[in-house]
C-alpha cells in the first residue's frame, strides 16, 4: 500500500494524539507512527482522524511499537487516556500484550489489519474484547468454493498451486471442500514459482482436459501462465487469490484474469461519498485509510447506542449491523465478521473490476 503525500492537513492529523475535537466517544487510535510501518500508521491515522472529526468525537493516537513488550504500555495510554474504544492495531504483538490489561479496563479493541487465528483464539478463550474487520484466511477459501460452484460445476477445473504455505493451504482447502460436495479436479499440481515461462505446465494443463484453473499463487506467475496459454491457444480461464493483487510487473496481467481478492474499497459505490469528502481535503482514500475511517464509525455507534441502553460497548459491537464506507459490518457471536469481504474481481486494462455480466 502506498504511502499518503505529507500534505498540511496529513501532517496535522497525525499530530493529533490526544486532541479533542467535541465531547463524544473518546477513540483510541492505535497505529506505527515511526519504523518501516510508519506509512501503513499514517493511513490509520489520517482516516480515523479525518472520521473522529466528521463524528465530533475525541481521539487519542497512540504510537504501536509492533514488539513483543509494547502490548502492555499501548493498553496503559489508552487507560490513560480513558478511551472507550480503541481502534488500529496494525500487529498481532501489540495485541498480545495489550488484550489483557484492556479487558480489565473493558476498552473493546476492532483490528483493521490482524489476521491471526491464534490471536482470536487467545481472545475468545480469556473473554478478550476484540473485534476484526480484517478478514481471517478461511474466507479466501470459502469465497473461492462459492464462485467455482456456482460457475465452473460444469467445467473441467484444475487445481495448482506454487508451493508456498499459503499457496498450498488455500489450494488444498479449495480441494476438500470442493470433494465434500462431489466436485474433483481433473489435474492437480504444485509449479515451480517465478519462471519466466510456464509452456510445460499449460500443456499438461491441456493435456488434461482442464478448460478452468484455480492458481495458488502469485500474480507474477498468474500473469506468465496466462501469457503463455495465450501463445500456445489453449483457452483457459485462470482464478487466484487475493495474492494476484499486486504490481502489475514484470509481465502485465492479461485482461479476463480473474481473482478471489478484496475489493478497491474506494472504488464501491457505498464509499462514494466518503472517498469524495477525503479528496476533497487532499486525502486519497487508499489502503487502510476507509478501513479505519468504517472502524471509527463502528465504535462511534456501538459507544452511543451502549450509552443509551446501558450496556457494554462490546455488546452492542456484537451482531449489529454496521452500515460504514466499506460495506455493511457485522460481528458475529465469535466476534469474527459475519459477511465475507472477499469478491470475485476481473482484471480489467489496469485494474481488478467486478466482472461484466454475461449479455443476455
Amino acid at each position: 500500500m502506498n504511502a499518503l503525500p505529507r500534505t498540511p492537513l496529513l501532517i496535522a492529523l497525525l499530530l493529533a494524539a490526544g486532541s479533542s475535537y467535541a465531547a463524544g466517544v473518546n477513540i483510541g487510535i492505535v497505529a506505527p507512527q515511526n519504523g518501516n510501518f510508519a506509512p501503513l500508521g499514517a493511513q490509520i491515522t489520517t482516516g480515523a482522524n479525518f472520521e473522529v472529526q466528521a463524528l465530533q468525537d475525541s481521539a487519542t493516537v497512540v504510537d504501536e511499537p509492533c514488539t513483543e513488550d509494547g502490548g502492555r504500555a499501548v493498553a496503559e495510554s489508552l487507560i490513560t487516556a480513558k478511551a472507550q474504544v480503541a481502534i488500529g492495531f496494525l500487529c498481532s504483538e501489540t495485541l498480545e500484550g495489550a488484550l489483557p490489561r484492556l479487558k480489565e479496563a473493558g476498552i473493546p479493541v476492532i483490528t483493521v489489519s490482524v489476521r491471526s487465528h491464534i490471536v482470536m483464539e487467545d481472545a475468545f478463550k480469556n473473554g478478550w474484547p476484540f473485534f476484526r474487520l480484517a478478514p481471517v484466511d478461511s474466507t479466501e477459501a470459502a469465497m473461492a468454493v462459492d464462485t467455482i460452484l456456482k460457475s465452473w460445476v460444469a467445467e473441467p477445473m484444475a487445481l495448482i498451486e506454487d508451493g508456498t504455505i499459503h499457496g498450498r493451504e488455500l489450494v488444498e482447502a479449495v480441494r476438500n471442500a470442493l470433494e465434500e460436495k462431489g466436485l474433483k479436479p481433473v489435474f492437480t499440481d504444485t509449479y515451480r514459482p517465478g519462471q519466466e515461462q510456464q509452456i510445460a505446465l499449460v500443456r499438461r494443463l491441456k493435456k488434461a482436459g482442464a478448460t478452468r484453473v484455480f492458481v495458488g499463487g502469485d500474480r507474477s506467475d498468474g500473469a506468465v501462465i496466462a501469457r503463455d496459454a495465450h501463445s500456445e491457444n489453449i483457452p483457459l480461464t485462470l482464478m487466484g487469490g487475493d495474492a494476484m493483487r499486486a504490481a502489475n510487473q514484470p509481465v502485465p496481467l492479461a485482461d479476463g484474469v480473474e481473482a478471489i481478492a478484496l475489493p478497491d474499497y474506494a472504488s464501491l459505490p457505498v464509499a462514494q461519498t466518503t472517498a469524495q469528502a477525503m479528496r476533497a481535503k487532499g486525502i486519497e482514500p487508499d489502503g487502510y485509510i476507509l478501513p479505519a475511517a468504517a472502524a471509527v464509525l463502528i465504535a462511534n455507534q456501538a459507544a452511543e447506542s451502549a450509552k443509551a441502553e446501558n450496556k457494554s460497548i462490546a455488546d452492542k459491537l456484537i451482531g449489529t449491523a454496521f452500515q460504514t464506507p466499506i460495506g455493511q459490518i457485522t460481528f458475529g457471536q465469535n466476534h469474527e465478521l459475519m459477511e465475507n469481504p472477499y469478491r470475485l474481481l476481473e482484471w480489467r486494462g489496469n485494474a481488478f473490476v467486478p466482472p461484466t455480466p454475461p449479455s443476455n
